[in-house]
């Protein structure tokens, strides 16, 4: 910014708005970036600029210079601005003719010079831009000011998401079916062009940058009032890190959800604040030593986590006792041992001799080579653990173990989409989609915090229980999941409902009937009751309550059923003559003609 001129203009025009203040300093980089794009075209093309009107300047100077003629064959001087005049309309090759007399053959002279000159002017200054909209610099400058347009005019509450892989896309898609707003940051530019080519229903601002830039962070809204919650969902631990400590840092208010799969980086990350850090490796160990003592409880879980439109899973059966054989002592493989050594079973590790961790019930070598299975027991074994980083390497560990052991229980880890045809075609009995995993487990932070605190409370109960709950899902439900919603019984959102919760003995059997006969049930199970009295404390909660359960003015449900039941409960909860219907069986005129006149008749 050493240029006057520029200088004078960058203080006219790029002065921050005034309708808000940050709550720290944005860097200078990044915000003359993202509002000066302008003066980097100035910068670039001053040269070739000031070359055209040099030559302008010139061949205009020359015209008023050389004398011309009349009409009668006096002397005549042309003036500047009939000089400039006529330069414009030469230099750019229109030619409307000598005015407004003929030339003389000195000024023909001058005006053929001026013509050449003006030519190869005007071609170096369109050179130059062209040069100029193809450098990599000036594109994203362009991006990231209107990237930063859009996030600025967005004035619903948003989400941040940081990281568009396969984790991101799938929580996105989920997002913009719950109708919520999200803007994007990946440093990937074909993640962020495959954004721009995805159908969803609103505009997603996205922007090819660092995230571990407190400026870039900013820039994508973090300090927005309406930015509502940051999710690192990245691929690279220390870049979710980078993430959340910026955000603990500079918006400690917000929600901050991460994925993490070392143990280390996730305690580094609860040093900031309260994160949610959702590790997958963690999550499928737990899932498998649910699965291990209660195999519906598990089939639930996997199943509301999914989402509504989900497919009802298969209910496994592994193995609670015998040997089991595990191939990849990673991050996963550990994470499997010993949730499989905490349930009391036995567990051999095959890995290779590069790596320096060995103890007594390892086996040195290759899965797949022959005869390591063998020293590891595999034919003994109930069942086996398929768990490097490489999909390949899974599939033909899994193709040996199947063919020294068929009975076996296989569980193996998918790192890639693309490889999920191949999953499927040998059968695996349990897999782990470490994007699937963190997708699910987000989505059901975000849609419905109830749904959150239900699963973390279903292993606690017996599989009897979650088989209840199963059944009770697909009698209603059918194969697939339906609508999953939450409803707060409060003056606000259920005003028909206030007086009488107030009485007590407002019984859920009778809240949840039909509005069109109120003999049939609403079409909706009840998954969880929060006490507005409990405080967040496990008594303010009641899992699957039965119809005689009292409610209370401030009590939530956490309901899943179908969307009709939805939109008939809504009415309900605010027509007082629907729910004198429902509750009490009365028919109350809802007009104030008929209310007028019942009151005449009676």
């Amino acid at each position: 910014m050493s240029n006057p001129l520029l200088l004078f203009w960058y203080r006219l025009f790029g002065t921050e708005p005034a309708r808000r203040a940050p709550r720290w300093r944005v860097p200078m980089a990044t915000s003359r970036n993202a509002s000066a794009t302008i003066f980097l075209v100035m910068r670039r093309m001053r040269v070739p600029l000031i070359v055209l009107i040099v030559i302008f300047a010139i061949t205009t100077l020359g015209l008023t210079l050389i004398p011309g003629q009349d009409a009668q064959g006096r002397p005549w001087r042309m003036g500047f601005f009939d000089a400039f005049y006529v330069m414009s309309y030469t230099g750019s090759t229109i030619g409307f003719g000598e005015i407004p007399y003929p030339f003389t053959y000195n000024q023909r002279m001058w005006l053929t010079i001026s013509i050449y000159l003006t030519v190869v002017g005007w071609a170096y200054a369109i050179g130059s831009l062209l040069a100029l909209l193809q450098e990599r610099g000036f594109r994203q400058a362009l991006a990231l000011q209107h990237f930063t347009r859009k996030v600025d005019r967005m004035r619903e509450p948003f989400l941040l998401i940081v990281g568009y892989g396969r984790t991101g896309e799938l929580l996105a898609r989920s997002l913009d079916a719950l109708g919520r707003r999200f803007v994007v940051i990946d440093s990937d530019d074909e993640r962020i062009n495959d954004l721009d080519m995805d159908s969803y229903r609103a505009d997603v601002p996205g922007l090819v940058a660092d995230a571990g830039d407190p400026g870039h962070l900013a820039v994508a809204g973090l300090d927005l009032p309406s930015c509502e919650g940051v999710l690192a969902l990245t691929d690279d631990d220390q870049a979710n890190l980078a993430v959340v400590q910026a955000t603990a840092l500079l918006r400690p208010d917000l929600l901050v959800i991460s994925r993490a799969v070392s143990p280390t980086t996730a305690e580094r990350m609860r040093a900031f604040g309260t994160p949610t850090v959702v590790n997958p490796f963690d999550r499928f160990g737990d899932h498998l030593r649910v699965a291990l003592r209660a195999p519906a409880s598990c089939q639930l879980m996997t199943w509301l986590e999914s989402g509504p439109g989900a497919r009802l899973p298969p209910r496994g059966s592994p193995p609670s006792k015998g040997h089991w054989v595990i191939c990849g002592y990673g991050r996963f493989g550990r994470e499997v041992t010993q949730d499989l050594r905490a349930e009391g079973l036995d567990v051999t590790v095959v890995e290779p001799e590069d790596v320096a961790e060995h103890g007594p019930d390892t086996v040195v070598g290759y899965g797949y080579e022959p005869g390591v299975l063998t020293r590891a027991g595999i034919e003994r074994a109930a069942g086996f653990v398929a768990g490097t980083d490489n999909d390949t390497t899974n599939l033909s560990l899994i193709a040996s173990a199947r063919r020294a052991n068929p009975t076996l229980f296989v569980a193996a880890r998918q790192n890639k989409a693309a490889s999920a045809p191949l999953f499927a075609a040998v059968q695996v009995d349990s897999t782990l989609v470490p994007a699937d995993v963190v997708a699910r487990e987000v989505y059901a932070l975000l849609a419905t915090p109830l749904m959150w605190r239900f699963l973390r409370e279903v292993p606690r109960h017996d599989d009897a229980w979650a088989a209840a709950i199963v059944d009770r899902l697909t009698l209603l439900c059918g194969e697939r999941l339906q609508a999953v919603w939450k409803v707060r019984l409060t003056a606000t959102e259920a005003p028909a409902l206030t007086m009488w919760l107030a009485e007590g003995g407002a019984r859920l059997g009778d809240l949840l009937r039909n509005p069109d006969d109120r003999d049939e049930p609403l079409h909706a199970v009840p998954l969880l009751l929060a006490r507005a009295a409990g405080g967040g404390d496990e008594a303010g909660f009641v899992l699957a309550p039965n119809d005689d359960v009292v409610l209370a003015p401030d009590d939530e449900l956490l309901l899943v059923g179908w969307p009709s039941a939805r939109r008939l409960l809504d009415a309900t909860l605010l027509v007082d003559a629907t729910r004198e219907y429902v509750v009490h069986g009365r028919y109350v005129p809802s007009s104030w003609v008929w209310r007028k006149l019942s009151r005449r008749t009676t």
